[in-house]
C-alpha cells in the first residue's frame, strides 16, 4: 500500500514541476478554470459537461507529456541535435493540436449558450 501512495507523491511533484517551470501549463490552467466556471454559469448538461472536462482533461495531459518529452530530450542530448529539436517540435504539436480540439469544442458547446444568454 505504501508504493501505491508514494505513487501520488510523485505525480504531484511532476504536476509541481510543470506548473513552476511552464508557463503554457500555468496559462492553460487558467483558461480552464475560467472556462468551467463559465460553464457552471450557462448550465451545462451532462453530456455537454463530459466534452469539456475530457477537452480540458486533454490538453492538460498534452503539455505534461509535453514537458516530460522536452525534459527527457534536454538530458539525453543537451547540445544542438536536429533530431531532438524534431522530437520537441512534434511534442509540442500534440499539445497544440489539443489545445485546438479544446478550443473547437468550446466554441461548439458554449458559444450558442453564450448567445442565447445575451
Amino acid at each position: 500500500m505504501n508504493k501505491f501512495f508514494k505513487g501520488f507523491y510523485y505525480a504531484w511533484k511532476g504536476l509541481n514541476y510543470t506548473f513552476r517551470t511552464q508557463i503554457n501549463f500555468r496559462v492553460q490552467l487558467m483558461a480552464a478554470l475560467l472556462v468551467l466556471l463559465l460553464s457552471c454559469y450557462l448550465g451545462l448538461n451532462t453530456d455537454e459537461w463530459l466534452w469539456i472536462i475530457s477537452a480540458v482533461a486533454i490538453v492538460l495531459m498534452a503539455e505534461l507529456a509535453n514537458t516530460a518529452i522536452e525534459t527527457l530530450v534536454d538530458m539525453i542530448s543537451p547540445e544542438f541535435n536536429p533530431k531532438a529539436g524534431i522530437v520537441k517540435d512534434i511534442s509540442a504539436a500534440v499539445a497544440l493540436i489539443s489545445s485546438i480540439l479544446a478550443l473547437i469544442t468550446g466554441i461548439l458547446i458554449l458559444l450558442p449558450k453564450l448567445i442565447d444568454a445575451s
